[in-house]
């Protein structure tokens, strides 16, 4: 327990420790420019977004519907999942320079600065509009103070203790900023441009080595994965029917990915690896709080395992059902084809993961089982799946179709050589977005001390 004295003059209507403590912190930053409330820098007042439903849409020719959930933790707009919206109005439509900050969520007060190289689009209702008096302040610099410790530590101090963290628009404008001159804020935008395009480079070479993965598997099996034709009518003999009569099961480009696996050795996945079934008892595992492996937190890109989340024992979800164990390697049933598929390392071991997740254990061949992860991990495996998957949009594949997945088997010699190759480009990958990180987290660093001072 940690106690604190506060002034009855510091106490402005609220009560909550958390705000009291850091309010005090806040209250003493050292910068040698002026304190000035953002609200104080606009050219006019704030705007909430429009409260539309997101719905598909196309690129080429939509207003794209910008939400809190489409903004990465860097500022950077993501383009996996593209919405639009029903209604279009103009007085949400963005310009350049425009500035969004989210205010309710678990995300909130993160930043997103608009350019008109993003397209034509309008912002939802979880996202302010400000937009600054460029006479008085370079909006990127805005944008760039956003991801500063101090910034930070006034957004957790900001938003009430609830189980929806909120931020108003006048809780925004009244955010004390250090403002320097016109000159220095330029200055210090160029050297915040400057890293990020350093760190979109390496990123950029990273995803490009991670995507190379798939074209060099293939070259080694001698597998040429057919081309997609998105054809409305096609014609299936009986005998190709396999006890299913859905339509996207029997397309021309499947049946060709089949014919070329066929010409290989290959057995179906049942007869490669064991599937397990363990699931946990909760009064036996765990003193109180568990980790918990969920399907959104793998990265899709690497594999990678981002984020853990907890759960109090008493509060387990229903599909926080499954063990895992080291050297298990999991695989998301759910939207399987977007390659939710991760190792399951000794550090996890004795983990639960939900049960959307295939686990997939003991070998029953001789086979390298890292050639196997990273073969689950290719388009040849992943679009097996989505053939075998059911479900419209959100398509889902059952252990009884997982367990088809035809499975190359080159000689152990070749699976070797594909395992230590594809490891040694995701490692490459990896170093190059830990410097991406690492650099960006030093340029931030340098600049706030341009600004707070040592």
């Amino acid at each position: 327990m940690e106690c604190f004295a506060v002034y009855a003059d510091k106490i402005e209507g609220r009560i909550d420790p958390l705000y009291l403590k850091n309010i005090l912190v806040l209250e003493k930053i050292k910068t040698k420019f002026s304190l000035v409330k953002l609200g104080s820098l606009l050219k006019h007042d704030v705007q909430y977004g429009a409260n539309e439903s997101a719905i598909n849409g196309e690129p080429e020719k939509d207003v794209r519907y910008i939400r809190i959930t489409d903004i990465d933790e860097f500022g950077n707009l993501k383009n996996n999942d593209w919405k639009t919206s029903q209604i279009i109005e103009k007085k949400y439509e963005l310009n350049e320079g425009d500035i969004l900050f989210a205010r309710s969520g678990a995300t909130a007060g993160k930043c997103f600065y608009y350019k008109n190289d993003y397209g034509k689009s309008i912002f939802a209702g979880y996202l302010i509009r400000f937009v600054f008096d460029e006479k008085k302040v370079n909006p990127k610099y805005i944008f760039y103070y956003s991801q500063s410790s101090h910034f930070k530590l006034w957004i957790i101090t900001i938003q009430r203790p609830s189980g929806q963290p909120n931020i108003n628009s006048e809780e925004f404008k009244s955010f004390k900023i250090p403002l320097p001159p016109l000159s220095t804020q330029n200055h210090i935008v160029q050297i915040m441009d400057n890293a990020y395009k350093i760190k979109k480079q390496k990123e950029t070479e990273a995803k490009k080595l991670l995507n190379s993965i798939d074209e060099f598997v293939l070259n080694e099996l001698g597998i040429k994965l057919p081309e997609l034709k998105d054809r409305m009518v096609y014609i299936v003999d009986s005998d190709e029917i396999e006890g299913r009569i859905d339509p996207q099961f029997y397309k021309p480009d499947f049946k060709e990915l089949k014919i070329n696996l066929s010409k290989i050795k290959h057995k179906p996945l049942v007869d490669v690896i064991e599937f397990s079934s363990e699931t946990w008892n909760q009064k036996d595992f765990f003193d109180n709080e568990f980790p918990y492996i969920e399907i959104s937190e793998i990265d899709t890109l690497n594999g990678e395992i981002k984020n853990l989340v907890y759960y109090e024992k008493n509060k387990a979800p229903g599909r926080a059902k499954m063990i895992v164990r080291e050297d298990d390697i999991i695989v998301s049933t759910t939207r399987p084809h977007r390659g939710a598929i991760a190792y399951i390392d000794k550090t996890k071991d004795g983990y639960i993961a939900s049960t959307g997740f295939a686990i997939l254990r003991n070998l029953k061949i001789q086979l390298n089982k890292k050639y196997l992860l990273f073969l689950l991990r290719t388009q040849l495996s992943l679009k097996q799946m989505l053939q075998r998957s059911s479900g419209g949009n959100y398509p889902a594949i059952t252990i009884k179709e997982l367990e088809k997945i035809i499975i190359p088997l080159p000689p152990l010699l070749i699976q070797r050589k594909i395992a230590e190759e594809v490891k040694g480009r995701m490692q490459k990958a990896e170093r190059l977005q830990n410097e991406a990180k690492q650099l960006l987290e030093e340029v931030k660093g340098k600049v706030e001390k341009m600004i707070l001072g040592e």
